[in-house]
């Protein structure tokens, strides 16, 4: 797998600590899901989809799940 490969589960859970680790550590508490995506034939492979409940890369203040 390739270091900066977050497509798959593997490369996606990594960046989930990565993303929740860096906002807990300035204290905002951030919710990531992985969503295991389709087939791509484009990808040659299935992915998986990193989602959150930020606005733009940014924590809200709400921690209410999401879809």
């Amino acid at each position: 797998m390739k270091q900066g490969d977050y497509c798959t589960r593997e490369g996606a859970e990594r960046l989930k600590e990565t993303i929740e680790s860096y906002w807990a550590s300035r204290g905002h508490d951030v919710r990531i899901n992985l969503v295991q995506g389709g087939f791509l034939a484009s990808m040659r492979s299935a992915r998986t989809d990193v989602r959150s409940n930020m606005i733009n890369g940014v924590p809200t203040r709400s921690t209410e799940n999401f879809a």
